[in-house]
């Protein structure tokens, strides 16, 4: 599934291989390495005296939510965090000043016993199968995925390469990102549950055909946000702790470039949840539009 890239590389060689549907991994990336080394040392000391990955076992679950919710905030908002990521990032031969990223989210996966279910709630919600352009009807976002402590198939998430070029039927047509940032705005990020976040699948796919990301922490996967994915089901005893972001390289989306749109029909673009990663501008605010666009799909051929 996975492709690789000499490093250092350029911006230009791992977008388009990103836009062509190419899942690239990276392995033994130092910055990536001392990035989970740091995020480690940050939940072992905020979840004390528990393991992180065993925290299901002392805490109810909406004591988890919001000792997530804390720790993702954070993370985020760590200007240490953000530095180690812009490391990663310059490291891939990527400029600062060239890209805007999303949040940097931690997500946590807790064990559930099989049959059983668990309250949903953003932060410890499995994500189910969707492609981010969905939603976000940006072309030229990559997506960002890593481990902070070991995976397993059955702790983790799961890409659908087999899917790359076949138009699902989804719901993206009615998914109103205006109404949902307008209530996370209003009632607090943690308010909006994760499955209104994302718009859905509306028909059968066969799960086998997903394939899931097995890869130790210190390793990154990057791929494009058209590729469909899910969330797996955690069963395995421990909590699933990793990484993600998104990313766009501003001269592409001037640009017109990006994956193939086969299925997004969503009326509204996410321009404003991207930063410029050199000096935190809002992508809205570098290009003189809205937080979010109205997304115009281009003409059928």
């Amino acid at each position: 599934m996975y492709s690789s890239l000499a490093i250092p590389s350029t911006a230009r060689q791992l977008h388009d291989r990103i836009y062509a549907g190419e899942i690239i991994r990276f392995t033994d990336l130092q910055p990536m390495t001392a990035l989970v080394e740091y995020t480690r040392a940050l939940l072992e000391d905020a979840l004390h005296p528990w393991s992180p990955q065993q925290i299901h076992r002392h805490l109810s679950h909406p004591e988890q939510t919001e000792r997530f919710a804390k720790i993702q905030n954070d993370f985020a908002g760590s200007a240490e965090v953000q530095q180690r990521w812009q490391d990663v990032v310059q490291s891939l031969g990527i400029a600062p000043d060239t890209l805007a990223c999303d949040r940097l989210h931690l997500r946590f996966q807790p064990h559930c016993e099989p049959g059983q279910s668990t309250p949903r709630a953003r932060t410890t919600a499995t994500i189910a199968f969707h492609r981010d352009t969905w939603g976000s009807n940006i072309y030229a976002q990559t997506n960002w995925w890593a481990p902070i402590y070991p995976v397993a198939a059955g702790r983790t998430v799961a890409l659908y390469p087999g899917l790359w070029q076949r138009p699902l039927g989804n719901s993206s047509a009615d998914f109103d990102m205006r109404a949902i940032l307008q209530r996370s705005h209003r009632d607090g990020r943690n308010a909006v549950d994760a499955d209104e976040a994302i718009p859905h699948l509306l028909e059968a796919i066969d799960p086998q055909e997903g394939i899931a990301v097995d890869i130790a922490p210190g390793s990154l996967i990057a791929f494009s946000g058209a590729h469909a994915h899910a969330g797996v089901g955690n069963s395995t005893g421990l909590t699933r702790i990793s990484f993600e972001t998104r990313s766009i390289l501003i001269a592409d989306l001037l640009a017109g470039l990006g994956a193939p749109n086969v299925d997004g029909h969503a009326p509204w673009k996410t321009i404003g949840l991207f930063r410029r990663m050199n000096d935190a501008q809002r992508l809205s605010e570098i290009l003189g539009c809205g937080f979010i666009e109205p997304y115009l799909r281009p003409a059928e051929p």
